[in-house]
């Protein structure tokens, strides 16, 4: 437990100074755009090489050292950042710039997520291991309070060039927790000398595709993060727009969201996390739709602030409760191949949903609610200034949310999942 406390860390100081970095950027990208497509393509560039990537991370990762994977993908996201540092100062930095650097840093980061995900389970016993990932779930929420809030302070005094300094410094931070530990490494999967490659590349597919349950937990988690990454996409865009482009409106909503993420990760550490984790996966499902639909419904920071925060509060424990299910029913040696084809699926319906978002936003929804829209009678609830057409779109992802949640509990093969007794397949 030491050695993941250790490194958790490192990834939490690191994902901090990204967090400040990617929040710095936004606003520069707003304000040359105005634009929801170009600040949803930037989510789009950063899945899609993510899906290659991803058909042979699984193999990778089970066969390769995991610490030193995990070391390699934090130095290319050190190269890109220095990269968009140089260009700014040089005074040549270009929208186009930054698909560039999130599809190298999406690529790589696929594989040292991965890597980082399947380590854990040879760090920590089985019973900590909903609580290990309320932990890494505090690594993204707590970077999502002090990184917005860090830069919206420092920003004004430092400029982008400093905020890219303190992220090359945190990223130096997370390799060094790396280098001073040692990562147990499962060995090697046995497999046929007559297995084709086709054969190893497909063997997560293969072993999702033959339990039933495995199947109902990925159609249903997949339908869930499409519909939340939909929505997800044009979440800046639609503050910003409805805000008049304040970004002490958008850190004051990122910093709810830390808030309210880091509160559910304590939460759930202390108390360890349901017996039965499907059930807590749909309640944390129809959380999160219920809190942002009212987000959505909302077009000031007195609504939106408390909403994200309680829409947060349910991402840890349904993130974690996934994740342990996973990780429990699936032996470490294959965690690596199977977490892909999972990640592989989910990677696609997001970046689906990315390249959808902002045309659909910014060609349909937002012309159809200005005031003389073909739907701005119909639906003035959510006004007819900018970023309602954005709002629409969140409102019916987020009560699509909520209905993948409903129908999750009426899924008998999915039901049996989740006991914390549970054997992965393939353990003794």
């Amino acid at each position: 437990m030491r050695t993941f406390t250790i490194i958790w860390f490192g990834q939490l100081v690191s994902t901090i100074g990204s967090y400040m970095t990617e929040f710095a950027l936004t606003i520069w990208a707003w304000e040359i755009t105005g634009s929801a497509t170009a600040l949803a393509l930037i989510g789009f560039f950063s899945q899609a090489p993510r899906i290659p990537v991803t058909l042979f991370a699984g193999l990778i990762v089970d066969h390769l050292n995991r610490k030193q994977l995990m070391v390699v993908g934090d130095t290319v996201a050190v190269l890109a950042t220095v990269g968009i540092g140089w260009l700014y100062f040089i005074d040549n930095l270009q929208i186009w710039h930054l698909y560039v650097a999130v599809m190298l840093n999406g690529g790589f980061g696929q594989i040292q997520g991965l890597a980082y995900q399947t380590s854990i389970s040879s760090l920590v016993p089985p019973a900590q291991l909903t609580r290990v990932n309320s932990m890494n779930s505090a690594v993204h929420y707590g970077a999502a309070i002090f990184g917005p809030a860090l830069a919206g302070v420092l920003y004004p005094t430092i400029g982008l060039l400093g905020i890219v300094s303190i992220d090359l410094a945190s990223f130096g931070v997370a390799i060094a927790t790396l280098l001073s530990r040692s990562i147990p490494q499962p060995a090697p999967p046995t497999t046929r000398d007559s297995e084709t490659l086709l054969a190893k590349l497909t063997f997560g597919f293969r072993e999702v595709w033959r339990q039933p349950s495995l199947r109902s937990l990925l159609l249903i988690s997949t339908l869930f993060w499409f519909f939340h990454d939909l929505g997800g996409a044009i979440y800046d865009p639609m503050i910003l727009a409805r805000s008049g482009g304040s970004a002490q409106v958008l850190a004051s909503t990122a910093t709810a969201a830390g808030l309210g993420g880091v509160a559910g990760a304590i939460l759930l550490s202390l108390w360890g996390g349901p017996q039965r984790r499907v059930q807590g996966m749909l309640a944390g499902f129809i959380g999160a739709g219920l809190s942002k639909a009212v987000f959505g419904l909302g077009r000031s920071p007195q609504i939106w602030i408390p909403a994200q925060f309680c829409s947060s509060l349910n991402f840890p424990l349904l993130g974690s409760s996934e994740t342990a299910i996973w990780m429990t029913q699936i032996a470490p040696a294959q965690q690596g191949r199977v977490f892909a084809a999972n990640s592989l699926v989910l990677q696609v319906v997001s970046a689906g949903a990315a390249l959808i978002a902002g045309p659909l936003a910014d060609r349909v929804l937002e012309p159809a609610l200005v005031p003389d829209g073909s739907l701005s009678r119909l639906l003035g609830m959510l006004g007819n200034d900018p970023g309602s057409g954005m709002a629409l779109l969140y409102v019916v992802c987020a009560v699509a949310m909520i209905g993948v949640g409903l129908s999750g509990c009426q899924m008998s093969s999915l039901i049996k999942l989740g006991c914390s007794s549970s054997k992965p397949q393939g353990s003794p």
